[in-house]
């Protein structure tokens, strides 16, 4: 019988140390896809952040740079410029990137550097138990947040990809969820663009997944699915929000 489907050799043959229904797995799976596809993975280096991605070492079988936290744009920058020849992403949750990163990021898009970020965003602190973060949603109940977000205290919601599109030196900025197959085979398809983008040295690019964590949440996996579906994305729509690479609107 023919093989249809098999582990991303980018991948190394282990087990995710992720919690049950976290989608952190599923987005590894898709960055290995795309590496692979585009014959990348003996030029590649990510700067990993501290967060739930702070083991991809263990996962990925390429360079991987441990950054400080928040710092990974930064990082990623020095990188890529001092090795232009090779592919070059971060992977950062939103509490690295949108929080303790925020300045690093959106300097990073504003200069146009030619690096790729994979943004995670769960609405929550997942590592280090289930604070509120920059991303959490009005009345979300977190550890730090016990009687819900409250935006004359505590502002709103940050969103990052309409946010990175402002800056002139974005090429591509996008937001995609795997939370059902449909998104999930929408969001290899954008992944690959800002793929396409850093290899054709056009700039920044930024690809925020929507991501569940049920074990902050408090919820099943099929309630955490569900909320990605009725609460997030509506206040964060899906879409891609900038896109200067040729033949594009």
């Amino acid at each position: 019988m023919k093989q249809v489907f098999s582990r991303p050799k980018s991948l190394k043959d282990v087990a995710f140390h992720f919690c049950p229904g976290c989608h952190h797995g599923i987005i590894h799976r898709l960055v290995a896809e795309c590496i692979d596809a585009y014959d990348l993975r003996e030029k590649t280096i990510c700067a990993a952040s501290v967060g739930c991605s702070v083991f991809m070492y263990d996962y990925f079988d390429i360079d991987v740079c441990e950054s400080p936290h928040g710092r990974a744009a930064a990082v990623a920058t020095g990188i890529k410029r001092a090795l232009p020849e090779c592919f070059v992403f971060t992977y950062q949750g939103d509490g690295d990137l949108a929080a303790l990163g925020i300045a690093e990021g959106i300097h990073a898009a504003n200069r146009g550097e030619n690096i790729t970020i994979v943004f995670v965003n769960n609405t929550v602190y997942g590592m280090t138990g289930g604070q509120m973060a920059p991303t959490t949603m009005l009345g979300q109940i977190t550890t730090t947040s016990p009687m819900g977000r409250e935006h004359l205290t505590e502002g709103y919601p940050i969103r990052m990809a309409e946010m990175v599109s402002m800056t002139e030196g974005t090429a591509f900025s996008a937001r995609v969820a795997v939370n059902t197959p449909k998104n999930l085979m929408q969001a290899k398809k954008v992944l690959r663009k800002a793929f396409e983008t850093q290899i054709r040295n056009e700039g920044f690019a930024l690809v925020e997944f929507l991501s569940s964590c049920p074990t902050n949440w408090k919820m099943t996996v099929e309630q955490a699915n569900e909320r990605i579906r009725e609460e997030m994305i509506p206040y964060f729509p899906l879409g891609i929000y900038k896109d200067k690479q040729p033949g594009s609107n």
